[in-house]
């Protein structure tokens, strides 16, 4: 048996519950690993596996904040570093009821690789609460960003750890929780990133994610001799990344024509109505039901009668799939109604949005897979690039950070692709991304000794 078999076996014996999705992030990583970790001894010598699974730290503690019933509520809150042999902790902050150890700890190991691949100088964390900002007001959710701040302070800082935005964390809260941390220590640093862009926010950050998706998918299809113009793509989710998915693709003059959240989907045949969806979820912040009643000729299928043997979106005939919800919502038989279908490429916007099953049965049948830790990178990316306009003082033009955010996508795809093959792995792009995460961040831990 060997080391990572080994790494697997303990992991799995002694796992609780919520590291299901964890456990799920690293059995995919070793296993692209193995003809790595053969062809070079230095890996094994200096332990890197062994280090490398387990977080440098995990931060966990208590928020206690009034609601606007001056009823008093308590929530937990996390922060895991990760890993930071190439720079400072950076990974966003989920606020959503599902947020446990688990869930951050797969997060924060994803990040080590997606921050690598970016080769930008950035490690990897990941952070958040099982707050719930649904349903809540603005006075409440100012509340509880204060007091999440007052103890994720003594954490963080900008050469330490600089979080971001994720799942339920978009502007507003940066901006609470940057608010609280200038008034807890006086300093106008750029210890997050996501900001408004009065408080030193770059531009195109809401942006960022799923215009690299698309950016990172068109790359790809130009190796593959194929293209975007003109065809169908179905994207699952309607949040920031689903949103500017949606946005760049009709940029490229592709045409996508689904969208989802959690109460339902939307099939437009005509595609998908963006300034309308954009009003409905960025500012109403409403359920797609009310797409369907304004949109006559769309067709809105609530979650609930979704039919047994999959997912609503992903039984639309479609040319290129985009899951951007949330993770495990692709699954083998949504892939397999895809490859029905005649879908020849899937791109991952969310992170780890396919099971391991939907990913084997996709490259079975010769369907171009982008991962997620390759193909959503831009936010990362955009991240950094806000971290280097902080230090400077300086403010980049929206255009000169999309034309970076393009350059760093292709190249991100250029580095994936040859690195499969240089291992054998031609197309298998899993494979190429985990392979050469890895390499620059395990050589960076040797360099540093222990």
């Amino acid at each position: 048996m060997g080391i990572v078999d080994n790494i697997l076996d303990q992991i799995k014996n002694n796992k609780c519950e919520t590291d299901n999705v964890f456990y799920q992030a690293l059995e995919e990583v070793l296993d692209s690993l193995k003809p790595v970790l053969a062809s070079d001894t230095r890996y094994a010598r200096h332990a890197i596996l062994e280090r490398l699974i387990v977080p440098d730290r995990i931060v966990k503690f208590k928020v206690v904040w009034m609601d606007d019933n001056q009823n008093i509520q308590v929530n937990t809150g996390y922060r895991v570093q990760f890993n930071n042999a190439l720079g400072p902790y950076k990974g966003g902050l989920r606020f959503h009821p599902s947020v446990n150890e688990g869930i951050l700890k797969f997060l924060g190991f994803e990040q080590i690789f997606k921050n690598s691949l970016t080769g930008l100088p950035i490690g990897g964390g990941k952070g958040g609460s099982d707050f719930n900002p649904k349903g809540k007001s603005d006075f409440e959710i100012m509340k509880f960003c204060s007091a999440f701040m007052t103890e994720l302070h003594k954490y963080i800082g900008p050469r330490i750890d600089v979080p971001a935005g994720d799942i339920g964390v978009g502007a507003r809260e940066i901006g609470y929780l940057f608010g609280e941390y200038k008034k807890i220590t006086s300093s106008y640093e750029g210890v997050l990133t996501g900001k408004p862009f009065m408080f030193g926010g770059s531009l195109m950050r809401p942006e960022a994610t799923g215009y690299g998706v698309v950016f990172f998918t068109d790359e790809m299809l130009k190796y593959a001799g194929k293209k975007l113009e003109d065809k169908i793509c179905c994207v699952s989710g309607s949040g920031n990344v689903a949103i500017h998915t949606i946005e760049k693709l009709y940029h490229m003059k592709a045409k996508p024509v689904t969208c989802s959240d959690s109460k339902g989907a939307i099939y437009d045949a005509r595609g998908i109505d963006l300034d309308y969806l954009k009003e409905l979820k960025l500012v109403q912040r409403g359920s797609l039901e009310e797409y369907a009643k304004t949109h006559s000729d769309a067709i809105y299928t609530k979650v609930e009668d979704y039919p047994t043997n999959g997912h609503e979106v992903w039984q639309i005939p479609c040319d290129y799939a985009f899951p951007c919800a949330t993770q495990n919502e692709l699954t083998l038989v949504d892939a397999q109604h895809l490859v029905e279908n005649g879908v020849v490429a899937v791109t991952e916007g969310a992170n780890m949005p396919s099971t391991p099953e939907a990913i084997e049965y996709l490259q079975k049948n010769n369907i171009l897979f982008a991962p997620a830790k390759a193909a959503n990178a831009g936010g990362v990316a955009v991240s950094e690039f806000e971290m280097s306009q902080n230090a400077s003082m300086s403010k980049w033009t929206f255009e000169k950070v999309e034309e970076r955010l393009e350059l760093t996508m292709r190249a991100i795809f250029k580095r994936v692709h040859l690195t499969a093959s240089d291992y054998g792995y031609d197309g298998n792009y899993i494979h190429g991304a985990n392979i050469a995460g890895f390499k620059k961040v395990a050589d960076a831990m040797i360099t540093e000794g222990i």
